[in-house]
């Protein structure tokens, strides 16, 4: 226990921050659940995160718990910055991760700065990762749970936002986390686990980007340049895809590139389809620098890929990253996050 810390949850509705401010609250210190209230598609789709039943769920939990329960309006941050980048991503022909930019504008944003000025020293989350604290600095870690691991997604995070942060979950599996709701009588321990966008409300992404963005039919080309079919709108597609592209052949075909100037979809083989070496941009440290240049390296270029050995090379606005192995799943405007070992350095975005 640590009587000089305040420390604020972030509830969303779902067993695990319902098990985080439990911990927390059984430790004996200074505690305070706050939620989000986050932009929806309208009524018929609520917001995942913070849908009416996830409210007052949160609210029961937190009585439950026996401390005080806020509800912060951000709904026009989060569409501002995280929905409409989503939208612009498309649009520019990327496959954005809305996940990233929630976490360092809006979590770690907007809320952490809410909860400071309620009185917070900390922000807890129901986030499956582990810090630990080395000669002043915070390091972020995989969790215990690998299959929960969420250290992707907060390599966004800084020593700025981790000076401040806990994660209670980090050490414990998620059949555990369940346990422990369900022996406190939470009403979220059985709570399903969404595994859609939140502001998707239940729907395809595709549709909710049909609503969004005008689609503009296109060529849809082989790496030779000639003309195969016609595509209805490159938001639909994705870098490595190859469902749903319409064409049959000889072998099957893969989504190779977007061509937005050309509003062209381009598509080959698997064996077109690799890359070795890929730019990042928008790169963030966690410990505030980047590694040494010859230090041994993996990266992870989507949320459950597995890692892959890469050597890096740092300029001032980008990171040039060479793997051992081509990847046919890297695709512009998701994140490329990097490992030593068991922890989590950083990452950045990944350019066309």
């Amino acid at each position: 226990m640590n009587s000089e810390r305040t420390i604020a949850v972030a509830m969303s509705g779902g067993v695990d921050s319902s098990v985080a401010a439990a911990l927390i609250a059984e430790s004996g210190e200074q505690v305070f659940g706050l939620m989000l209230r986050l932009w929806s598609a309208g009524p018929a789709r609520p917001n995942q995160c913070c849908s009416p039943r996830d409210v007052a769920n949160a609210s029961k939990v937190a009585g439950r718990l026996g401390i005080p329960f806020y509800v912060i309006d951000a709904q026009d941050e989060f569409k501002n910055r995280v929905v409409d980048g989503f939208i612009r991503g498309y649009e520019a022909g990327l496959t954005p991760n809305p996940c990233l930019r929630c976490n360092r504008d809006v979590r770690w944003g907007l809320l952490l700065e809410r909860a400071i000025k309620l009185g917070a020293t900390h922000l807890a989350t129901g986030h499956y990762a582990r810090l630990s604290k080395t000669n002043g600095q915070y390091r972020l870690f995989r969790a215990r749970d690998h299959q929960k691991d969420q250290t992707y997604i907060l390599s966004v995070l800084g020593q700025k936002q981790l000076t401040h942060t806990l994660f209670p979950l980090g050490q414990l599996k998620k059949e555990k986390v369940r346990e422990i709701a369900q022996s406190r009588g939470l009403v979220t321990a059985h709570r399903p686990e969404s595994q859609d966008l939140c502001f998707l409300g239940g729907d395809d992404y595709r549709t909710f980007l049909a609503e969004h963005l005008v689609a503009s039919p296109g060529a849809i080309e082989d790496n030779q340049g000639n003309t195969l079919a016609t595509h209805h709108g490159l938001s639909n597609f994705t870098i490595g895809q190859r469902k749903g592209i319409g064409i049959s052949g000889p072998e099957p075909l893969y989504v190779i590139e977007k061509d937005v100037e050309r509003n062209a979809l381009i598509v080959g083989p698997m064996a077109a389809l690799g890359r070795a070496h890929f730019t990042v941009r928008e790169v963030n440290w966690v410990k505030g620098a980047p590694p040494l240049p010859d230090a041994p390296m993996r990266v992870q270029v989507r949320y459950r890929a597995p890692t892959v050995s890469a050597s890096l090379e740092h300029f001032q606005e980008r990171t040039e990253v060479t793997i051992d192995q081509p990847l046919s799943n890297i695709a512009p405007g998701q994140a490329a996050v990097f490992y030593q070992g068991e922890e989590c350095l950083g990452g950045g975005i990944i350019s066309p």
